[in-house]
């Protein structure tokens, strides 16, 4: 290879949709310096991921047979297709995302000789909500997925702990946290009119003294909703929920509302394009998570300047301290996070300190310069 030629980098992540993950994909992907890496990108399918990444000059591969369900007779063509690309492309810097893309994209840059192949671990599928016999099959593939891979990257300390136990792979992992770059933000009033018009509220209930809380989350049973808004019930104030988010628990969650007598205060407005923008419509983010490697929400919520209450879990903690710059509370514990949500509601002074104090983590922890340095050492070996 010619030394001062650009190395080539294929980039591969299962799901097209819009979450942490493809964020993260996003960002290393238009953010490697040009002049020394040449950069592709390679999908399961078309979404919100691939069109961002075309809209900013960013070569895109899509391969609908790699998807989230499992099919054996799927998973041969998605394993033939990613051999085939990888002859194509013949990647100097092999970047695995997602667990699903990590096995099969490892294994086929193995086979053929890829120099250097790099997983990033977003979160375990061990972690997930699953029968103990699903966990039990999952341990084996993971430890297959970090032998294949060269290096490993860890999006937190706790991703890196719930791996040390598996043999012959510890040496191989580093952790980098994931960083956030700068974002506009709406104002205040922008942002609630924004929120308001889609989740057709009269004019009466647009009031900026309206207290509102907010989460922007897959409706996934790993994100805790449920938890969410069984703490809303208890609440003894009128305070509206907003989910910025789609998934496959929106009807059920709506009979729950219902049968809460809550549903008239629980607004879904399903995807929303780059919901960060309207963090500020918020007077308390929400992260009710069972399992978060990191949780990129949370972030985005102290970039924001909002208060913010979540789950202890995975590498919450490493950004958010309790009782300093914000509250956090076990998981599926209804009755604590409504406790946590009346200590914040009914103390605006309070709000300001935990929102000011997370902010100033952000800016200073958790910068993407910081994320992408990381990445660019975990490339070189």
């Amino acid at each position: 290879m010619n030394p001062h030629a650009r190395k080539k980098v294929l980039l591969l992540i299962t799901k097209a949709h819009w979450g942490g993950a493809q964020r993260y994909v996003f960002d290393v992907a238009t953010n490697l310096p040009r002049a020394e890496y040449e950069v592709s990108v390679a999908v399961g399918g078309e979404g919100e991921l691939t069109a961002r990444l075309r809209e900013a000059g960013v070569r895109v591969h899509t391969l609908p047979s790699l998807c989230r369900d499992i099919s054996l007779l799927r998973e041969w063509r998605a394993f033939r297709n990613i051999i085939s690309l990888i002859k194509r492309e013949t990647p100097d810097v092999l970047h695995l995302n997602s667990s699903k893309a990590g096995g099969l994209g490892g294994l086929a840059g193995r086979l053929l000789g890829v120099p250097h192949i790099v997983f990033t671990a977003h979160g375990w599928a061990f972690n997930e909500e699953r029968r103990a016999w699903e966990r039990a099959l999952i341990y084996p593939f993971v430890w297959l997925t970090l032998l294949f891979s060269h290096r490993t990257i860890c999006v937190s300390h706790a991703t890196l702990r719930d791996v040390t136990a598996l043999p012959l792979v510890r040496h191989k992992c580093t952790v980098v946290h994931n960083g956030i770059t700068a974002f506009p933000l709406l104002s205040r009033t922008e942002a609630r009119a924004a929120l308001a018009a889609r989740a057709a509220l009269p004019p009466q209930a647009r009031s900026e003294d309206a207290v509102w809380l907010g989460t922007v989350a897959e409706l996934h049973p790993s994100k805790g909703h449920r938890y969410l808004l069984e703490a809303l019930a208890r609440l003894e104030r009128p305070v509206r929920l907003f989910l910025m988010g789609a998934g496959e628990l929106e009807e059920d969650l709506r009979r729950q509302a219902a049968a809460l007598g809550i549903h008239t205060r629980v607004h879904f407005l399903g995807h929303v394009a780059d919901a960060r923008r309207y963090l500020k419509a918020l007077d308390v983010f929400v992260l009710p998570s069972l399992t978060e490697a990191l949780g990129i929400a949370v972030l985005e919520a102290g970039y924001a300047t909002v208060p913010v209450v979540a789950s202890r879990v995975g590498g919450i903690p490493e950004i958010l301290t309790d009782g300093t710059s914000g509250i956090l509370v076990p998981p599926r514990d209804s009755a604590a996070l409504a406790d946590a949500l009346r200590t914040l509601l009914d103390a605006p002074d309070l709000r300001a300190r935990y929102a000011n104090a997370l902010h100033e983590t952000v800016r200073t922890r958790f910068s993407w310069n910081a994320t992408l340095e990381g990445t660019l050492r975990a490339y070189q070996g």
